[in-house]
């Protein structure tokens, strides 16, 4: 075993070509200025299957031999459910999957992409970098939300579009009064901690209101800007310390990476204040309001650069291509849910007046469609934003699902349906009312299980399965109040 070998596979990143030439000089400038910088630890991480970070800490004296070598990582990460219990079978040939490569859980191969590389602001001396997973054998995972994202990109690009996205998403916080530690707390998942909030609600966009989380917010503000996240606007939301952060458009899939790590940063920067960031799509509190993660998109025309949403045609909102990309998006609403909103509690915000959408439908510039179209001939901003994404969703599986998802659309001339001026009374298919909806509708998409295979499609709903499965076993309050008295 050599040194390099300690922590990864030796040479593994140049014997298997997983860098372009440009990513290896990018990583010789990660290993110098991490020496300039006198960084003591780096941490690498990958996105999961929930978009949740997972990684190690290495000491700064095996950075170089990671950045050859990879850094080795558990299998079995890739089997867990919301609650970090697996799911699979892992000690049975394929572990559930059909993947020998993951029976027994043996190790994958992080590979760090040194374009990602941070310092992190709030932690003293340490550098962050988002990997790519692959096995031993220089294959990549197929179960990886980051490769999927990739792969949908570079559909589009064979296609003759570059993907740009932008994001604006609402979340909230709150003070920490217990974080609930004690033993028997800790269970799987452990107690959520008690929190209380730190401003009234129902007082949208006031200055008063955002002055009042202001000391908080900035915390998070400054560390980020830090790090260079390209962040727009600060704005307090409609609901009890609710805010929304917005930033810049990204090309391809930087928009998912940015969100992973600007979730991560939040809660982690939070909580060294005794502070609490949540993205759960609505807290069960009184008064509270759910929390929605809004997607811009456009297509640019590679080559030129152009933003092939832009019409031409006087009157028109979106040129043709951007029509039939609108049309994918709506054609396909129902199965995306499982990507744009992926947990049981998002579909507590589907509901109508609620600047939320309740039904698969697009209107011009309205905030209550699931599709708001915005623009016109001549402007280079127009673009498309879809409502439908809870705050939870995995950044990764939520860019794809539009790419994946948009493109049918152009590939087979798809029509929208008509512009709705009354998102919430225009006759339209209903969004799915639960996750077990969205999972029957996904389970079901011909077009998904063509572009993702039936294995990942496959393995995508027994991740969920398990998080139903447990979900329908627990009693609620809900059931307590109707049914214990009464019978």
């Amino acid at each position: 075993m050599t040194r390099a070998g300690s922590i990864g596979r030796d040479g593994f990143i140049a014997k298997h070509g997983l860098w372009t030439e440009a990513q290896a000089e990018m990583a010789a400038d990660v290993l110098a200025r991490a020496r300039e910088l006198e960084l003591e630890t780096i941490r690498l991480s990958f996105a999961d299957q929930h978009g949740l970070l997972r990684g190690k800490t290495l000491m700064i004296s095996e950075l170089e031999g990671a950045l050859a070598s990879g850094c080795a990582m558990t299998t079995s990460l890739l089997l867990k459910d919301t609650s970090h219990r697996t799911v699979f079978p892992i000690w049975t040939s394929g572990a559930g999957v059909d993947a020998p490569e993951l029976t027994g859980a043996p190790d994958f191969l992080m590979v760090p992409d040194p374009a990602t590389f941070r310092v992190l602001p709030w932690s003293s001396g340490t550098g962050w970098m988002l990997c790519d997973m692959y096995y031993p054998d220089g294959r990549a995972v197929p179960f990886s939300s980051r490769a999927i994202c990739r792969d949908a990109a570079s559909r589009l690009a064979e296609a003759g579009y570059d993907f740009l996205s932008g994001i604006e998403i609402e979340f909230h916080l709150f003070k920490l009064e217990d974080r609930k530690l004690r033993p028997e707390q800790s269970g799987m998942p452990g107690d959520p901690p008690d929190v209380s909030p730190l401003a009234h609600g129902f007082q949208y966009l006031a200055e008063f209101r955002m002055d009042e989380v202001e000391p908080v917010v900035d915390l998070i503000r400054r560390d980020i800007s830090k790090m260079g996240l390209p962040l727009r606007t600060v704005e307090i939301e409609f609901g009890p310390s609710q805010v929304e952060f917005t930033f810049a458009p990204l090309p391809g899939i930087e928009s998912a990476d940015l969100m992973v790590l600007f979730r991560a940063a939040a809660k982690q920067i939070c909580r060294r204040h005794g502070y609490h960031a949540t993205f759960m799509c609505r807290p069960a509190f009184e008064n509270f309001f759910s929390s929605g993660w809004h997607l811009h998109q456009s297509l640019l025309v590679r080559g030129t650069g152009e933003n092939a949403f832009t019409p031409s045609a006087p009157g028109a909102l979106l040129s043709e291509v951007g029509e039939t990309y609108v049309a994918g998006l709506l054609e396909h609403a129902a199965a995306s849910c499982l990507f744009t909103t992926p947990t049981i509690n998002g579909y507590k915000r589907f509901r109508p007046q609620s600047l939320a959408p309740d039904r698969v439908l697009w209107a011009r510039d309205n905030r209550g469609a699931m599709i708001r179209a915005i623009g016109g001939p001549g402007d280079a901003g127009t673009r498309v934003e879809n409502r439908v994404g809870e705050s939870a969703a995995n950044p990764h599986l939520y860019l794809a699902s539009q790419m994946i998802a948009g493109l049918d659309g152009i590939k087979r001339g798809l029509v929208p349906p008509p512009l709705a001026d009354a998102p919430y009374t225009t006759e339209a298919p209903a969004l799915p009312r639960s996750l077990m909806d969205a999972m029957t509708a996904f389970r079901s998409s011909a077009m998904y299980r063509e572009v993702l295979g039936d294995g990942f499609v496959d393995y995508l709903l027994a991740i969920k399965e398990g998080e139903v499965s447990r979900y329908l076993t627990e009693v609620t309050d809900w059931e307590q109040r109707e049914y214990f008295e009464i019978f």
